[in-house]
């Protein structure tokens, strides 16, 4: 089928960016709001806007009969989640589809077998990729726990089957603390996510987070688009990203990323996907996927020059891929930073209105946001309001490039983490590409320290 209208289930920069990859390919935008976002930057642009809700979440942009029903005013043919909120919800999936509405992403069963840590662990094994020793699934017997600890080596990590943003997580370094902390991360989890099932896993003392971009045409072709090093994080959030990684060498890229493309296209998958890895001396160890686009995707598209949302919008079209992974280039070096209205120190939220706005320029320099002078950033949603992007021929090159554009970049009304990325591209183990998943908030209390 031909998608002719797409109704955009998501805000911010996201939203943008999916209206700009649309109206490039001829395709009318259904932009949907909640009360906050009546002045945002899509919905300004967008062919056509529905209020679908008040500000929270949950009566807006989580409420599905809401969307579908502005789906269906509006006479659009298909639906593009974005990233977050119901992005990889399979039951919104199938909703969509139910209503003769394209989804633009995967198969609701991939959504869901990826959704839950368990199933896609197992999965992830039987597809051939690279697993951290653990269990199987899930475990509740204390003894059956000891004995996989045993094998596994100490320390273990316990984590809850569901959710993810550290809720849930114990470290155990001795068999004597297992029993508590398995008690204690079941509680957190069923209090979090509303689901106590824990699994195990060897703990990786100081690894990096690599993930790998794959694409499938959900009829048993897929590729990989390289990997993505996102290792400098926050309290389990991505602070900077970039493409390709500084430790991984062309041969580990080709064998990881043709195990990962190999298992897309054995599973059937359909659409843009994300395979998340941590990496420590020289051995992967998948840890979850990702059913959707994420955040950190304009690296990828600087290092290869291939728009990836068009590609996901052709997939739901039915269309095969239009390259093969013999048309992939990587060139180059790729940064993005995500800049958030939060105080660069102690990262407490920081909306309010833009008084005064200003974007970098130049060569190979690209701003994903959907800020301008005026605009009242809510309090209601995540803190990021935008992704400054470069790419450089060197990671030297890129480098430079990023520190002349955040000296440009100009968002005045609030805080935001623009001088903590300034701060970060001046340090020598940065510099270096040194750094690991713990480096960040090590250097952080280093920071806070002088």
């Amino acid at each position: 089928m031909a998608i002719e209208k797409l109704l955009i289930a998501n805000r911010g920069e996201i939203a943008l960016r999916i209206h700009r990859a649309c109206h490039e390919m001829g395709i009318k935008t259904v932009a949907v709001h909640s009360t906050a976002d009546a002045d945002a930057m899509h919905v300004r642009l967008a062919d056509e806007a529905i209020c679908i809700g008040p500000p929270a979440a949950k009566y807006s942009y989580l409420n599905i009969a809401a969307i579908i029903s502005a789906a269906e005013i509006s006479g659009a043919d298909a639906i593009h989640p974005g990233y977050g909120f119901l992005s990889e919800n399979a039951k919104f999936a199938e909703i969509v589809e139910a209503h003769g509405l394209a989804f633009v992403g995967p198969k609701p069963e991939h959504i869901r077998t990826m959704g839950d840590k368990i199933e896609a662990k197992r999965t992830a094994g039987a597809l051939g990729l690279p697993l951290v020793p653990g269990s199987d699934g899930a475990v509740s017997d204390v003894e059956e726990a000891r004995a996989i600890a045993d094998a596994a080596g100490y320390p273990v990590i316990i984590k809850a089957a569901s959710g993810g943003g550290g809720r849930g997580m114990k470290v155990c370094t001795s068999p004597d603390q297992l029993e508590t902390l398995m008690q204690q991360a079941g509680s957190e989890a069923k209090a979090a996510f509303g689901d106590a099932t824990v699994y195990i896993e060897k703990y990786l003392g100081n690894p990096r987070h690599i993930e790998i971009q794959v694409f499938g045409d959900g009829n048993g072709n897929a590729i990989h688009l390289g990997e993505r090093d996102c290792s400098l994080q926050r309290r389990h959030q991505k602070v900077l990203e970039e493409a390709p990684s500084p430790v991984l060498s062309q041969a580990e890229r080709e064998r990881i990323g043709g195990i990962c493309a190999k298992a897309m296209a054995d599973m059937g998958y359909r659409g843009a996907g994300t395979i998340e890895f941590l990496w420590e001396n020289g051995e992967f160890y998948f840890i979850e996927m990702n059913t959707r686009l994420q955040v950190e995707h304009p690296v990828t598209e600087m290092i290869t020059g291939l728009d990836l949302v068009r590609e996901q919008i052709r997939v739901a079209e039915g269309k095969p891929l239009s390259v093969n992974q013999e048309d992939i280039r990587f060139t180059g070096h790729a940064i993005e930073c995500r800049i958030n209205a939060e105080d660069p120190k102690t990262f407490a939220p920081s909306p309010g209105t833009v008084t005064s706005y200003h974007v970098p320029g130049g060569m190979h320099v690209r701003v994903d946001s959907g800020l301008y002078q005026g605009y009242k950033v809510p309090p209601y949603y995540d803190s990021m309001i935008g992704k400054l992007i470069v790419y450089g021929r060197t990671r030297e090159g890129a480098i430079m490039r990023l520190r002349r554009a955040l000296e440009e970049y100009v968002i005045e009304g609030m805080k935001t983490t623009i001088p903590l990325h300034q701060a970060l591209l001046k340090d020598p183990e940065f510099l270096n590409g040194d750094y690991t998943i713990k480096w960040l908030e090590e250097w952080l209390a280093r920071e806070d320290g002088q």
